[in-house]
């Protein structure tokens, strides 16, 4: 494997430190965009981009079209709940890596739009 080195600004660093484990892969994504600008020819990605479970699982529940009740009564998996639990611990123990943090950021955003989502479906009943 072939190692590469590129100087960035402070900034940038920090902003791609979160990132650094993906860093290949994303490089790849770029260059399949780059591609899509320079051929004719429609470049398919059929992989899966890796995404919290969590995430997936209200995915996978909003495109069941719940009713309000369902909406109201949704609470994400046993095991879910475990792993938010987990990251708050290390994230009060001070002991919390950056992809972590950001796992603990999709928590955040997500409780925060099904509050919103429980909120629009108790009007509606």
């Amino acid at each position: 494997m072939a190692e590469l080195t590129i100087q960035i600004s402070d900034e940038l660093a920090q902003r791609l430190k979160p990132l650094q484990n993906r860093l290949p892969e994303l490089l790849l994504q770029l260059l399949d965009v780059v591609n899509l600008q320079t051929t004719s020819e429609p470049i398919v990605k059929t992989g899966v981009i890796d995404i919290p479970a969590v995430y997936q699982e209200v995915i996978d529940f909003l495109i069941k079209h719940p009713t309000p009740e369902e909406i109201i009564a949704f609470k994400v998996s046993p095991k879910a709940q475990a792993q938010l639990e987990f990251l708050l611990a290390k994230n009060r123990s001070a002991t919390i890596s950056s992809m972590e943090l950001a796992e603990l950021d999709v928590y955040e955003q997500l409780d925060h739009l099904m509050i919103l989502l429980k909120a629009r479906a108790l009007k509606r009943d």
